[in-house]
């Protein structure tokens, strides 16, 4: 994370692109988990929680990888069964 870069969304803040650090997946969890993720636009989050983000990479990462909430396990049989059954059905829709 060595390289700052302009966005257009951001106001022209200089913000890092690419893989996120610990801290500041340690950041943005202490923020969202005191302030919840419904309390303020996405674009003010990386401003308060002190980090040099876009607020679409944020929102992106709070939603797709930090939620706790969110279920990360593996499909049951039963869920396979019914992807492939629709699948074969639907088709790739």
């Amino acid at each position: 994370m060595d390289v700052l870069h302009e966005h257009k969304c951001c106001d022209g803040r200089l913000v890092y692109k690419g893989a996120w650090t610990q801290e500041e997946d340690e950041r943005l969890i202490v923020y969202m988990q005191s302030r919840g993720d419904r309390k303020q636009p996405w674009k003010d989050v990386p401003r308060s929680a002190g980090l040099a983000r876009c607020g679409k990479s944020c929102r992106f990462r709070w939603l797709h990888y930090l939620r706790p909430s969110l279920n990360r396990t593996e499909f049951s049989t039963d869920e396979i069964d019914t992807i492939h059954n629709l699948r074969s059905s639907v088709g790739n829709k």
